[in-house]
């Protein structure tokens, strides 16, 4: 296998872009730890003057809008058993609708109360849009919404759901989008093609129900995916599925590990930051923090620092060389989703209440300078892309920025 021509589009995707507006085309950001470069004009005032637009979606959903262009992209799902799939296109200058493409669920779509069928936030290669539900259901559109392929995961793996709703979000690394479908019975993860949604890989993952999501990271001069389940972590070859590294000391199946260059940080045993070895050799463990146990957040990487919320609602910022606390500070809980950055030295998190928080991370420690109440649950993660700050509520789709 020529490794150049696999690793040279992953590497390119990961590739610094013009800052102020590169895309936010998978969950948590372009390498998947919740941080993207540039954005300096962020607003810092969360407020009615800084709501730019806001439009109806007809049905839920917990996962993040993906940025694309000047194109904003969300799921959802609809009707009394949630059957009814969406994927919904809108412009990113003034939010209104560019397209919008219905389908029925193929698979399960029994899920907690909570959560619902679309709960995986899509994936783009700048290109095509991926959307993959609980019901695994996994349908590729073009920017257009015209239908590529879809593939019904249920037909051909029929025992691969769990009680409460799967929610892992897929990927795109390379020319492969990375998937994890595990669950209590029929679990694994896979690797398809980007063109055709056939296989490209398919391996056997453990059988416990699993909520996290793959992580994009390096392991020397190559690019791996970290999955991670109950057990540890295992970090593989995206075009391939290859193990490249395992971590077996246990792993959280609810916040999703973060990655900056070859370093993982994973929720286990509170926190705990490893690094590939070069030899092939077990992981080095840098260092674990016991005390630094994220609750359904995952961490957040900027800069020299690690970010961690718990379930107490108490945000905590670590040295990422030693894993020692610099401060902490208690925000509005509880939270369902994860705390997103740029390059203006502010953090932004909403809860499940729909109070919008904007932390600054400049000073001796972090500070809420600013609080918006939206009035409408949300489960999710917000999105940053081109200067603003885009995020989802049960009922609407919500743009941030700065008044021009």
């Amino acid at each position: 296998m020529n490794l150049t021509r696999v690793l040279l589009p992953t590497l390119a995707a990961l590739a610094l872009v013009s800052p102020a507006h590169a895309d936010w085309r998978q969950f948590r950001g372009p390498d998947g730890n919740g941080y993207v470069a540039g954005n300096d004009s962020l607003p810092t005032q969360l407020g009615e003057e800084t709501i730019a637009w806001k439009t109806e979606l007809p049905g839920r959903g917990l996962g993040s809008p993906i940025i694309v262009g000047d194109r904003v992209v969300v799921t959802a799902a609809s009707g009394p058993e949630q059957k009814q799939l969406h994927v919904l296109c809108f412009d990113a200058k003034n939010g209104s609708p560019l397209w919008q493409r219905n389908f029925w669920a193929t698979g399960r779509t029994m899920c907690h109360n909570k959560t619902c069928v679309a709960a995986p936030t899509p994936a783009s290669d700048g290109e095509r849009i991926y959307a993959l539900w609980s019901s695994n259901d996994l349908i590729c559109l073009d920017l257009d919404g015209n239908l590529i392929w879809t593939r019904g995961l249920t037909l051909d793996y029929p025992n691969a759901s769990n009680s409460l709703g799967m929610a892992s979000s897929p990927i795109v690394i390379g020319d492969t989008l990375v998937a994890q479908i595990e669950n209590d019975s029929e679990s694994f993860a896979a690797g398809f093609d980007l063109r055709t949604g056939a296989n490209k890989w398919k391996i056997d993952r453990p059988k416990a129900a699993n909520w996290t999501s793959p992580v994009p990271m390096k392991s020397g001069e190559q690019l791996v995916v970290a999955l991670q389940s109950s057990k540890g972590v295992l970090g593989v070859l995206p075009a391939t599925g290859s193990e490249i590294f395992r971590y077996d000391k246990g792993a959280a199946t609810i916040p999703s590990s973060a990655a900056d260059g070859d370093t993982l940080y994973i929720p286990s045993n509170g926190l705990t930051a490893i690094t590939p070895s070069d030899s092939g050799d077990d992981p080095k463990e840098l260092w674990n923090e016991s005390a630094q146990r994220p609750g359904t957040a995952s961490p957040l990487i900027i800069g020299d620092r690690v970010y961690i919320l718990n379930n107490a609602g108490v945000l905590n910022a670590a040295d990422r060389k030693s894993g020692e606390r610099l401060w902490r500070i208690r925000l509005k809980g509880p939270f369902s989703g994860s705390p997103v950055a740029s390059d203006n030295n502010h953090l932004y998190i909403f809860n499940e209440a729909g109070i919008g928080q904007c932390v600054d991370l400049s000073g001796e420690e972090g500070t809420i300078v600013s609080e918006i109440e939206l009035g409408e649950t949300i489960l999710g993660t917000a999105s940053i892309s081109g200067n603003a700050v885009y995020v989802r509520s049960d009922g609407h789709l919500w743009k941030f920025a700065s008044a021009q």
